[in-house]
């Protein structure tokens, strides 16, 4: 009786653990050496990002292909860009935001998200608002300029305005994102 016990609780272990086995074994030796189909990853550039031990990582990196993606450095063609978050309250205040900003060319292009929540704490007290969710691409150089245009057309108080760096990208897009944008 003894040893169905521990048979069974070592078992029942196994399989609590497995699944961790199996992540780790994922994050360390990499997705396509697990399953082929995935060997995209190490091509695109992804794999770079991923946390491989030294050894493997210089097998994937040598797997690397040439492609239109680029990273931003690598091109006289483009300038540093940037993708930059602002959140409005409702899809008028959007709309005309987003408008006057790519008519006065400080971004080339601004998506408009709407049906986001947003949870905050402001002046003491957890606030929950529906908002719509601006996502615009344009030049880093054009960043406080643009800061200072949501400032002066922005209902908010103090609105947001998040900037993250575009390492990289599609070489036509990321050259029509300098040419429609002031220098």
């Amino acid at each position: 009786m003894a040893l169905k016990l521990t048979s069974l609780a070592s078992s029942q272990l196994l399989r609590r653990r497995l699944p961790f086995v199996g992540a780790f074994c994922v994050l360390s030796f990499g997705l396509s050496n697990f399953y082929p189909p995935l060997s995209i990853f190490s091509q695109s550039g992804f794999a770079h990002s991923l946390p491989f031990p030294p050894l493997l990582r210089s097998k994937v990196e040598s797997r690397s292909v040439h492609s239109t993606n680029i990273r931003m450095e690598a091109s006289s063609k483009t300038v540093p860009s940037i993708v930059v978050y602002v959140t409005v309250p409702n899809k008028e205040a959007g709309k005309k935001l987003a408008e006057s900003i790519v008519k006065a060319r400080l971004a080339a292009c601004v998506n408009r998200v709407p049906g986001i929540e947003s949870v905050y704490e402001w002046k003491g007290e957890i606030q929950t608002d529906s908002e719509e969710l601006l996502i615009i691409k344009t030049r880093e150089s054009l960043l406080e300029a643009l800061t200072e245009h949501v400032k002066a057309n922005h209902e908010y108080e103090v609105p947001e305005v998040i900037a993250l760096p575009i390492t990289g990208g599609n070489i036509p897009y990321l050259e029509w994102l300098k040419n429609s944008t002031r220098d």
